[in-house]
């Protein structure tokens, strides 16, 4: 049964797409259960022990209910959760598990903790994990509610003067040193901090999500890819306090397609290299992107006192709806803007193409190449970039420093790369 959509980039077709998204991922999870599929072996957290009233704890029925099906001998064995709403506290669902594929089917409402202090002694950077699992299939119709209020309350970003402030919260949904797995039409709402991470993992496949948090809620991204590769991210709408969608160190072979984006700080590659470590990104495509409203649209943000490289990046078909920042390449990234020291290093920045960009800038700057006066940008290409104004009267600029590189076609603002 195919369960894929597309995306069109207008959100309000796109947001009909996703309800489509849910009955078929229903139908999927009946599929994957039904008695005509052989090889598969239900395991429902409610014969586990979940009591699924939303205020019970039913972490460790999920955590057995993932043990039988993670050791059964049967081929494609399916975790089930029901239509009910269930309170989980902090879990981590290990493998190797002995079946080729595990399903992980999400029909209810999975809330986290309403409080912070149920992390007490737990890891407090996590709240849903699998770790070292091949061919897992996270999927369903239903909802992961992170309830991230209380620990943005508490936020050190927003209340740096709060005695016991935090900088560090949960991610909603960590996906650990996995391989041949995927992660399809799941509704994610009010992650604490990251709502989806990708770490340390080889084969990914994600689509069909829909991720919300209120604008205001910080470091709420809404996936965050990191020392992974061969991850395919298509057809997902993203309305956040942070980056869409992000893209870590040690990454290669990453494609984004079919995005929705706004509210939010766009689609970023970085930032990379603040430890002075050597940074590794290369092979990363992003297009047919719609971003509304955003503070930034595309960018690559480097730390002066790192190393290595970020090559072999394409930005194509980007549609811009009054976004900040459209394009920006950033080599001298500081937390504070101009505080940090000029370097005589940096992270190397090459074959990096912007292609087909249509739309509005709500900022006068609307390309911005800042790259270090000791490694250059290297390689860059523009081309077809039609940027107007989102204030009538505003004309549009370039601001380009030490950035080499070549133009095509028609590009507007007017480009500033060096040959």
């Amino acid at each position: 049964m195919a369960c894929s959509i597309y995306y069109l980039t207008n959100i309000k077709t796109a947001m009909g797409h996703f309800a489509l998204a849910l009955i078929l991922g229903l139908a999927c999870a009946i599929f994957a259960c039904s008695k005509s599929n052989e090889d598969a072996i239900c395991f429902d957290v409610m014969d586990y022990g979940a009591v699924c009233d939303g205020t019970t704890d039913d972490s460790q029925a999920f955590f057995k209910a993932w043990n039988a099906a993670c050791s059964s001998e049967t081929e494609n064995p399916s975790i089930i959760i029901p239509k009910q709403t269930f309170l989980v506290n902090p879990v981590v669902f290990r493998g190797p598990c002995k079946a080729k594929n595990i399903n992980f089917l999400i029909l209810g409402r999975v809330l986290a903790p309403d409080s912070p202090q149920a992390w007490e002694g737990l890891d407090p950077s996590q709240w849903l994990v699998f770790h070292g699992v091949s061919g897992l299939r996270v999927s369903g119709s239903g909802l992961i509610d992170g309830r991230g209020n209380g620990w943005w309350e508490q936020s050190c970003r927003d209340h740096p003067d709060l005695e016991g402030c935090t900088s560090l919260a949960p991610t909603a949904l960590n996906l650990i040193s996995c391989k041949r797995s995927s992660l399809k039409d799941i509704h994610f709402v009010n992650s604490s901090q990251t709502h989806v991470l990708i770490m340390g993992c080889d084969g990914m496949d994600i689509g069909n999500l829909m991720i919300q948090a209120p604008e205001i809620s910080p470091n709420t991204d809404g996936i965050h890819i990191q020392a992974s590769n061969d991850v395919i991210i298509s057809n997902i709408t993203v309305g956040t306090g942070d980056d869409c969608i992000s893209i870590g160190d040690s990454t290669s072979n990453i494609y984004i397609s079919n995005v929705g984006c706004g509210p939010g700080h766009g689609i970023s590659i970085g930032s990379l290299g603040k430890s002075g470590n050597m940074v590794q990104v290369e092979n990363i495509h992003v297009s047919k992107v719609y971003l509304k409203g955003t503070t930034n649209g595309v960018r690559i943000k480097t730390w002066q006192v790192g190393k290595g490289y970020v090559r072999g990046v394409t930005f194509k078909d980007l549609y811009f709806d009054s976004v900040e920042n459209p394009i920006i390449i950033d080599q001298n990234y500081c937390n504070i803007r101009g505080a940090c020291k000029e370097l005589q290093s940096g992270v190397h920045i090459s074959d990096v193409v912007f292609i087909n960009f249509y739309g509005t800038s709500s900022t006068d700057v609307a390309i911005n190449l800042n790259c270090s006066r000791s490694v250059a940008c290297t390689e860059i290409l523009l081309k077809s970039i039609q940027l107007t104004s989102a204030s009538i009267g505003h004309t549009l600029t370039s601001n380009c420093t030490n950035a080499f590189g070549y133009t095509f076609g028609m590009v507007q603002p007017q480009p500033c790369l060096q040959i």
